[in-house]
């Protein structure tokens, strides 16, 4: 289908503006699945309109964004999709709060001496979910100085809590100790589905 569904321009760069020649986007609310006005976060939605051996039609394609109407400063008049800050197959619901690896993530790319390799693992304690996040520290980090890590760890916490309003307990591991994989890396071990 070409080169893709939007493209950024060099004036404005704000937002991808969106080949409404080719596709007829949507943003939904992924679970009432139901359209959501312009501005506000959903699920994007593509139908083609010039495709022909596989047309698509309302095709959910799981990446939470925002549509935005107005005029760009470059002229453009096309909607323009927002960053993509998640996906709705990611989501995982901790304690009533929506919770996506890609925000945790952006937590601990702002610390220094960890490395962007960690999992999260859901647990229940009685009728209570659980987080506990663990994090791979750098080798710059002394892994046998015990108030360096739990300085770290407090750390963590504190920002996971105040940016998505949720707690976790967070484990600082070995270097190099969070199993890689081939494929797309297993971020997230769900144990609640196998109570």
């Amino acid at each position: 289908m070409g080169p893709g569904v939007a493209v950024e321009c060099l004036e404005g760069k704000n937002g991808l503006h969106l080949y409404e020649d080719h596709f007829l986007p949507e943003i939904i609310d992924p679970e009432k699945l139901q359209p959501v006005a312009y501005g506000e976060k959903g699920e994007l939605v593509i139908t083609t309109l010039t495709k022909e051996a596989i047309p698509l039609v309302r095709y959910r394609t799981r990446d939470l964004t925002t549509l935005n109407a107005d005029h760009c400063v470059c002229g453009r008049t096309t909607l323009r999709m927002g960053r993509i800050t998640g996906r709705t197959d990611d989501m995982l619901i901790i304690r009533g709060v929506n919770v996506f690896p890609s925000q945790i993530e952006s937590v601990i790319l702002k610390i220094d001496g960890v490395e962007p390799y960690y999992q999260l693992i859901v647990d229940r304690d009685g009728p209570l979910d659980t987080l506990e996040v663990r994090v791979e520290v750098n080798d710059r980090i002394p892994f046998d100085e015990i108030k360096v890590l739990e300085t770290m760890e407090r750390k963590i916490e504190h920002d996971i809590k105040d940016y998505l309003g949720v707690n976790a307990r967070v484990k600082l591991v070995e270097p190099k100790s969070i199993e890689r994989s081939a494929g797309k890396a297993v971020r997230v071990i769900d144990k609640r589905k196998k109570q």
